[in-house]
């Protein structure tokens, strides 16, 4: 509820601090004394529109600061926290005016969007007047009453979760239909690349082992004769190797013959025919590792120039080639089965759609039957409210081929002031005292499922006589016992049921110029305050009598 409200500078009001208790508060005073300059303050502090035209004459800025006690679980701290505002403590709205037109917002010091007040104030407060009433009078939260009013929720939980999974599948259907629809207009050059990979068969790592085994036979090719010319030196008719050791085998008969002329000479040939042999076997091996048919060459030349050629013609790497293959037959197989999985992401489609439909409906059935026990409850509230002739009207229609997350229905309240008239949208129907009895019937109904803790009424009463408001009176009274209640009144008969009573003034501030006052007052004071209310400027000890006997059936 609202504990406390504090204005700087607002039109009249130079410095106002007032705290506020549970229950039903009223403030009066006589016209003009600056009643609506409290609301005007208290809209700026919940998001209401700012207007440079608030701020007191002669100053640059005016404040409003609104400080709210709610409980923990109040859906208000569950959007505090989720737009990163701290929400320990009470919640505390302030609003900052500026002469010059700008507007500053702030919840627990925090500075924020004057959006994100709103959505807090709407949570927290509702002001209700003859012409504004927003939470009341707009069409698309009335669905959202009834709902709350007949409990459904549930059922509303299962219908969105139903409208979400049928709008999933159709997604689905359609992703799949666009995919069929693209590979179709590329059958063509589908196949034919499909085609072309198979062929080409690419295969992992293929380029750099080409490229490798190329490289190596193009170098061996360089060396190839001279390995051969060498092979042949050795090994050839001309090789020297059958003459050096027919010589060798001569000098070592005739080396015991002369041992200390023969042995070095001997040893000398021994090691050269040995290094002869062994470089003639090098030269073996290596030529028999360089033998390759120069075909060889042509072929692996061959392959890696159409790997690297489809690499390019495909706009992708040689390594990728592979991958790619993969995928387009992928594609062609999915074109060729896409119709059947179409067919049967389609029947997905169908049985979403028949789950939805059929919750829907029954979500529509129970709307109905809250709809006509919403209507009787408010029309049980008309007849001591002056409306005993009136009919207070749920418009529901249903559209099934209007799906959406709460359903088929669009629910408008509607009235008819007199019989033989005929019913319209209530904003629309209604006059401005009616509007104000037949949104206060409403509330009344509603109150206990879900209503906002704080409820602000600007002189509902505004034209109605004595029994009217009493009935009035009586009936913000029985709202006060389940939330907090502000009004704003002229009729005595709905002071008498508050529980706490402000007084509104103008007083003068010196400088000619006035200022707005208010303060609480006391019981003494509200019966003077009252029986000014039913006398007006002169009191008598009639009205005073009067004042006393209200008061006590107030209290009763």
């Amino acid at each position: 509820m609202l504990v406390a409200l504090s204005i700087r500078d607002i039109v009249l009001i130079d410095r106002l601090d007032l705290e506020f208790a549970s229950g039903m508060s009223v403030l009066t005073g006589e016209t003009g004394a600056g009643k609506s300059i409290l609301l005007d303050s208290l809209s700026l502090a919940i998001g209401g529109r700012g207007d440079a035209g608030l701020v007191r004459h002669g100053e640059e800025q005016g404040q409003v600061t609104a400080v709210f006690d709610v409980r923990g679980d109040h859906p208000v701290r569950a959007l505090l926290r989720e737009n990163g505002v701290e929400d320990d403590g009470d919640v505390i709205l302030r609003r900052i005016q500026t002469a010059d037109g700008r507007t500053r917002a702030f919840i627990n010091d925090q500075p924020v969007s004057v959006g994100l007040m709103r959505q807090a104030g709407a949570l927290l407060v509702e002001i209700h007047g003859q012409h504004d009433d927003r939470a009341l009078t707009d069409p698309e939260t009335h669905r959202d009453l009834v709902d709350s009013f007949g409990g459904l929720s549930g059922d509303v939980a299962k219908v969105a979760e139903a409208f979400a999974a049928l709008r999933a599948a159709e997604k689905a259907a359609r992703d799949h239909a666009a995919r069929i629809d693209a590979a179709r207009r590329e059958a063509d050059y589908l196949k034919a690349a499909v085609e072309e990979l198979s062929k080409l068969s690419p295969k992992s790592g293929e380029e750099e082992a080409l490229a490798d085994r190329r490289a190596t036979m193009m170098q061996v090719e360089k060396i190839a004769g001279d390995l051969n010319e060498a092979y042949e030196t050795l090994n050839g008719s001309a090789s020297p190797i059958p003459e050096l050791a027919s010589l060798l085998r001569r000098l070592e008969r005739k080396a015991d013959q002369v041992p200390h002329l023969l042995n070095g000479p001997v040893r000398g040939l021994v090691s050269a025919l040995d290094s002869l042999e062994e470089a003639r076997g090098g030269l073996e091996s290596a030529l028999r590792q360089t033998d390759f048919d120069p075909r060889e060459l042509e072929a692996t030349e061959e392959r890696l120039f159409a790997l690297r050629a489809a690499a390019r013609k495909f706009s992708v790497t040689v390594e990728e080639l592979p991958a790619l293959a993969a995928r387009m037959t992928e594609d062609l197989a999915d074109l060729d089965a896409g119709e059947d999985k179409l067919a049967a992401l389609e029947g997905a489609v169908t049985k979403a759609r028949e789950t939805y439909d059929a919750l829907a409906v029954k979500l529509s059935a129970r709307r109905e039957k809250v709809a006509r026990t919403l209507e009787k409850a408010v029309g049980a509230e008309l007849p001591a409210l002056k409306l005993e002739r009136a009919r207070f009207i749920v418009d529901m229609t249903s559209d099934p081929e209007s799906r959406s997350r709460s359903g088929n229905d669009q629910l408008e309240f509607h009235v008819q002031t007199n019989p033989g008239t005929r019913p319209g949208p209530m904003m629309k129907v209604a006059s401005g005292g009616e509007l104000s009895r037949f949104l206060l019937a409403l509330k009344v109904c509603l109150t206990d499922k879900g209503s906002v803790p704080t409820l602000v009424f600007d002189e509902i009463d505004t034209g109605v006589g004595g029994a009217v408001a009493e009935a009035i009176g009586v009936r913000l009274a029985r709202l006060a016992a389940n939330v907090q209640v502000l009004t704003v009144t002229h009729a005595p008969q709905v002071a008498a049921r508050a529980a706490g009573h402000f007084l509104i003034a103008k007083e003068d501030a010196g400088k000619a110029r006035v200022a707005t006052r208010v303060k609480r007052i006391d019981e003494d004071h509200r019966s003077e305050e009252i029986a000014r209310m039913l006398a007006g400027s002169t009191i008598t000890e009639e009205a005073r009598a009067a004042a006393r006997k209200l008061l006590t059936e107030g209290a009763g």
